[in-house]
């Protein structure tokens, strides 16, 4: 019997609602934990996981058969209940719609996970915006400032 074989690598990325800088550092390792276990739990594999007060970077292995859109919908969903029934913020807190997913070869792992796991030096240089846009760019896809994520 024949096996399917595969190798798909997706670095994620999104936004609180607003870009609010929400997130804070007493508990960002904690929704890092969730979100991880949310991944595996989901069949998939977490390769790294970071990001700042307003958004995160995901860099997974995936499998053939995980539907992208149904993944980060759970991973959206169950992370705005477990901040809300956790308390973590006194704020209203939820993600923006949409959502940043880009591929990678299995030569380009370590750079991306060295890029997740700076990306509080990184920010010190550059805005989201800058980061976001950027990597539109880079991956050549078409898009329209008014259809991207909140700025303000």
């Amino acid at each position: 019997m024949a096996g399917t074989f595969s190798q798909i690598y997706i670095q994620l990325v999104f936004a609180v609602q607003g870009r609010q800088s929400l997130i804070s550092e007493q508990w960002e390792e904690e929704l890092y934990k969730y979100i991880s276990g949310i991944v595996q739990n989901k069949g998939q594999k977490m390769i790294a996981i970071n990001g700042m007060p307003d958004h995160v970077h995901i860099f997974i292995g995936i499998k053939p058969n995980c539907c992208l859109s149904d993944l980060v919908r759970e991973i959206k969903k169950a992370t705005n209940e477990h901040i809300k029934t956790r308390q973590l913020t006194k704020y209203a807190f939820a993600w923006q719609e949409g959502y940043g997913a880009f591929s990678y070869s299995h030569s380009h792992i370590d750079n991306v996970v060295k890029y997740i796991r700076d990306q509080k030096k990184h920010h010190a240089k550059f805005s989201f915006k800058d980061e976001y846009i950027g990597f539109l760019n880079a991956f050549h896809i078409a898009h329209t400032e008014e259809y991207l994520f909140e700025w303000d």
